[in-house]
């Protein structure tokens, strides 16, 4: 057994971090400056965008890019319960009404049948899918969904960086232009991301909607703090939208610039895990390991196991248990949202009402996967959760 805890998802810091954060507060800027823009250009060069908005927090980016599809009261989106409850809450908090639909049995994502069928009874406003554990929704579906209903397409990428869909960056999206449906995604750097600013987040999309999007994160200000107070700006602003105060700080950016520069080697070791998590699985048949659909590069942010719980003694929660006395760290992604009291008891969702989803929920665990991770550390995890099935088997 290992003699210290291994955390289930610690952040991966360097020097090159450090440095660039203590450049930036010896600068003339701490709030959104120049470094913020570099990072939202080099964000949107990466992953094949026309333009970001960094802001300061994937929730933000979501709630902005419903704002700006003009999701309002009145309203329905459709979105997943298999989540973090920050999906449904943006719509929430534009005054719409969420509607929820189960996920696909094998990726846990939404189900585009299920998203047509709700869009049959009566027409969403915006379709928000979410590319749950780094794995792409099926999106030229949900694409061909929202041409039909003229609904927003804003994906929750919290979890997709850098993911693909048939060789496509998820968040390059589409042209939005003249007949087709506005696309926005959005991006997390929370401490656990594939990239992290330590909390943060980007808006990718076409440009005259992230043009609004600037001004619906900063106090719907004409004028954002760095072209207001910098040499070639002008004092004079005014106020257009009852905006939010939403957007990334320098040392945020400082994070984000140095971690862009890594995030290809970070990925590679990514990878190599989860192949070696996949092999040393692959005869435990009390596992069922995550599925990768041969059209996507996932971005393996999380790598999540279902137990067969018919084929042992003990339940999910034992299971975690049983870990956690090996030193293990592990954890649950998600409890769905229908299953919250705030949802539950808002709604009237019982029991029954996403039943892939409350299925699939009672046997997840998401197992530690973090480039940080050792050789050592995998095999810990290894041999601890072989350990727990084997004196767990029936």
């Amino acid at each position: 057994m290992r003699s210290e805890f291994l955390p289930f998802s610690p952040p991966m810091i360097g020097e090159e971090e450090i440095a660039e954060v203590v450049a930036a507060m010896r600068s003339d800027w701490l709030t959104t400056g120049p470094r913020v823009r570099r990072f939202e250009q080099e964000f949107a060069k990466l992953v094949g965008a026309p333009d970001a908005v960094a802001m300061n927090s994937c929730t933000s980016a979501l709630h902005v890019a419903l704002k700006v599809a003009g999701v309002g009261p009145g309203d329905r989106v459709i979105t997943t319960p298999m989540t973090f409850c920050s999906s449904v809450h943006v719509i929430e908090h534009t005054g719409a009404t969420p509607v929820l639909v189960d996920v696909e049995p094998d990726t846990l994502n939404i189900d585009p049948a299920l998203v047509e069928a709700a869009c049959a009874e009566a027409a969403p406003k915006a379709i928000l899918p979410v590319h749950l554990y780094g794995h792409p929704c099926e999106l030229d579906e949900l694409v061909a969904i929202a041409d039909r209903t003229g609904a927003a397409l804003v994906e929750d990428a919290a979890h997709a960086l850098p993911a693909r869909y048939r060789g496509v960056m998820v968040g390059a999206g589409a042209g939005s232009g003249a007949g087709q449906p506005l696309r926005l995604t959005a991006f997390s750097f929370y401490a656990t991301k594939n990239l992290t600013t330590g909390e943060g987040g980007m808006l990718t999309g076409p440009q005259h909607a992230l043009d609004d999007a600037r001004i619906w994160a900063l106090h719907g200000m004409s004028r954002d703090a760095f072209n207001r107070y910098s040499e070639k700006g002008s004092w004079f602003y005014e106020v257009v939208l009852p905006g939010f105060k939403y957007n990334m700080p320098e040392l945020m950016a400082a994070i984000g610039l140095r971690q862009l520069d890594r995030l290809d080697a970070m990925q590679q070791r990514r990878r190599q895990i989860v192949a070696r998590y996949d092999a040393a699985f692959e005869s435990l048949p009390e596992l069922v390991t995550p599925v990768a659909r041969g059209h996507v590069d996932s971005a393996w942010h999380l790598y999540v196991v279902r137990l067969n719980l018919d084929r042992l003694s003990i339940d999910r929660a034992a299971f975690i248990d049983a870990l956690r006395a090996l030193n293990i760290g592990s954890s649950v992604h998600f409890i769905p949202v229908h299953q919250h009291p705030y949802y539950r008891d808002r709604y009237g969702w019982r029991e029954g009402s996403f039943p892939v989803a409350e299925a699939a929920y009672r046997r997840m665990v998401s197992l530690p996967l973090s480039p940080r991770m050792t050789d050592s550390d995998v095999d810990d995890v290894v041999e601890a959760v072989t350990a727990v099935v084997e004196r767990s088997r029936r």
